[in-house]
């Protein structure tokens, strides 16, 4: 049966981020040797609309049912973690990195899959190429649009130039990316990039519950052929 368990983690300048860990009765990973282990951090939609890491919790469940342990984490100024959001996630960044640390030394987990969601897609991108333990990366509706791209268009850059391994998931209908904008934007990435697309599904549709089960298989899916 899977297990959570809590934690609070230090970002920096006296910021302390919820976390919960999700883990597995049995961990099925490709080998029991520590430096093989592959652990998932999940990082929630839009801290100033809403986004908690109670969004991510279905996700995590089905991946821990995989064998794969995961962490969700509230961003600095949601629920019980401390500080104050920030309008273009860079604060955030640090966030995303102090919480990969922190799982890498905690789980025994040398490689770390970095999950983002909506908004949350940018923050973990920009901190892909930051933590050596991030081995591969999967966007759930990254926002690549022209609306969203005054807020988040300076995080494009970070994860389209890594080369690490990467993985865009997005609804056919997401309004804030259209499908010409998201190919137009996979042919400029660096190294492997992949995209896969939901037909007729909409971005907060696929944020919702009903897509969760989904999501984690598409996730662990990715992670066999890393």
């Amino acid at each position: 049966m899977t297990t959570r368990e809590s934690a609070t983690v230090e970002s920096g300048n006296g910021i302390n981020l919820d976390a919960r860990i999700y883990k597995p009765a049995h961990e099925d990973n490709d080998s029991s040797r520590d430096d093989q282990k592959i652990a998932v951090v999940l990082v929630h939609p839009y801290s100033v609309l809403g986004g908690c890491q109670g969004l991510m919790k279905g996700i995590a469940r089905n991946l821990a049912d995989h064998g794969i342990p995961a962490v969700t984490f509230d961003m600095r100024g949601v629920g019980k973690s401390t500080g104050r959001p920030s309008l273009t996630g860079f604060s955030e960044v640090s966030d995303v990195v102090a919480i990969c640390k922190w799982t890498s030394q905690n789980l025994s987990s040398n490689r770390i899959l970095l999950v983002g969601s909506s908004a949350g897609a940018p923050i973990a991108g920009s901190a892909v190429n930051v933590v050596d333990e991030v081995v591969g990366y999967v966007s759930l509706g990254y926002p690549f649009g022209l609306t969203a791209s005054i807020l988040f268009g300076r995080h494009h850059k970070a994860i389209l130039q890594s080369p690490k391994p990467k993985l865009f998931v997005m609804g056919t209908k997401d309004g804030f990316t259209s499908v010409k904008q998201l190919a137009n934007k996979i042919k400029t990435a660096a190294g492997r990039a992949e995209t896969h697309l939901i037909e007729g599904v909409s971005h907060f549709q696929m944020e919702g519950p009903a897509y969760d089960t989904e999501m984690a298989n598409l996730i662990v899916t990715f992670i066999s052929s890393l």
